[in-house]
């Protein structure tokens, strides 16, 4: 996803030498600005945003914590925001729940 990769928030490896198994992060390659306009939204979406807030339960109980949390909700709201420009339609909080199952 180019949007996700220009906001810098695809996940990058990290593999130097003998630290193969390193977590990934976020790449933060991309526009600085982009990810910080996103914050303060994507924390409000975590609370009152019923598809961001099923995602983030959802990753809750597989065991995702703190900023890494953030950054995947910021990520989920970067693609909604996509879809809805690129639509051309208001938002409709039914139909992601719908494709989630």
């Amino acid at each position: 996803q180019s949007l996700v990769a220009f906001a810098g928030l695809d996940p990058r490896p990290y593999e130097s030498g003998t630290s193969v198994r390193a977590p990934r992060r976020i790449s933060k390659c991309g526009d600085a600005a982009l990810r910080k306009a996103l914050y303060f939204p994507t924390l409000c979406a975590m609370k009152h945003n019923p598809v961001i807030r099923t995602y983030v339960e959802r990753l809750k109980q597989r065991g995702v914590r703190g900023k890494s949390l953030v950054c995947a909700a910021a990520r989920k709201l970067l693609h909604l925001i996509h879809g809805v420009l690129k639509s051309g339609q208001s938002f409709d909080p039914n139909i992601p729940l719908q494709a989630l199952g």
